[in-house]
């Protein structure tokens, strides 16, 4: 498959007969299906490509309770908020089993956690924009985590094992969320007029964005071509966004909840809905760090990490001292 360069308009990844003898070894493992194990020799792009993917995933994770948390005191029932709460705990969960996976690559968590406070690394951007009302929160369940779940259900399927067998348990908690999500925004689009304008409200706001999670068209990035050649990444960002609309449209049918996208219909000659075109423009600029919420966002990253400096250094402290008491102890016996 890879005896000939590949060129999609992507950056040129290697043929067989280019590699060495070591890449080409672990190339056919690939294409074999086989699983790359933290051990394993792995060329030091995949290692690298693997750090930048596994980490951002992370603090996309950590990040992603921050719109959602600040809504825990405000919610409009205690069912909802032990629902809300019960979420944002396994987001939390979800960030520590993804820095684990990160450092079975040979770097630490406080590297790569670093990266993200000072803004190195980014996050999804999706976690840049408010949360303005209650409908937000199912909203964000329904369509943010629906995304989610379509973006990384592959990921089980991908080639490192530490990260595809991670996913397996996140991709099982995130299909909770998207189900809690859309149960709220249920409750909403068939409740009071007004929970309904709420609830529409909501979905004007996160639709477009929701469509940027899957990021550009595959031509455009430096990273994809050699991504899907490594397994890493198994489907294109489109194939993953068309499946997304799909899915979902039908869904805000049933809702009585109108798209906010004029040009959206169904193809009977694609069998798939055709969709207008996303303001790509908007997504560079939130990923620069130009979105409604980056620098908010961030500085509270920063100011859990400083405020936390007293306990990690108590942790440490407690560690060193018990260790010097077993040292002790081994020395006397």
């Amino acid at each position: 498959m890879y005896a000939q360069m590949v060129d999609t308009g992507m950056k040129r990844v290697q043929g067989l007969d280019e590699m060495s003898a070591e890449e080409r070894a672990f190339q056919e493992k690939i294409d074999a299906g086989i699983k790359i194990e933290a051990k394993d020799w792995m060329p030091e792009g995949y290692r690298r490509t693997l750090i930048r993917q596994i980490s951002q995933h992370a603090h996309s994770e950590i990040v992603g309770q921050l719109p959602e948390g600040n809504w825990v005191t405000r919610a409009p029932s205690l069912k909802r908020k032990a629902i809300l709460l019960a979420k944002i705990q396994d987001e939390a969960g979800h960030g520590l089993y993804l820095y684990s996976a990160a450092e079975t690559l040979g770097v630490t968590r406080d590297q790569v956690y670093a990266d993200l406070l000072s803004g190195k690394v980014k996050y999804s951007s999706i976690f840049n924009y408010p949360t303005t009302n209650w409908a937000d929160i199912g909203t964000i369940g329904w369509l943010v985590d629906g995304a989610a779940i379509m973006n990384q259900i592959p990921l089980c399927r991908c080639s490192y094992g530490p990260y595809s067998r991670a996913m397996v348990r996140v991709c099982k908690e995130e299909s909770f969320h998207q189900r809690q999500g859309y149960d709220l925004v249920m409750a909403m689009a068939k409740g009071t007029p007004e929970q309904k304008a709420m609830a529409q409200d909501a979905l004007n706001r996160w639709w477009w964005p929701a469509l940027m999670m899957f990021g550009p068209s595959d031509g455009e990035s430096v990273h994809s071509a050699q991504s899907m050649q490594w397994k890493i990444k198994i489907l294109s960002n489109d194939e993953l966004r068309q499946k997304f609309v799909d899915q979902t449209v039908p869904q805000a049918e049933y809702l009585g909840l109108t798209i906010p996208d004029p040009e959206l219909k169904w193809n009977e000659d694609t069998g798939h809905y055709d969709f207008g075109a996303i303001d790509w423009e908007e997504f560079r600029q939130v990923v620069a760090g130009n979105g409604p919420c980056n620098r908010d966002r961030l500085r509270t990253r920063v100011k859990a990490w400083d405020d936390g400096k007293w306990f990690r250094d108590a942790l440490l402290a407690h560690a060193e001292k018990k260790s010097e008491r077993q040292v002790a102890t081994a020395k006397a016996a």
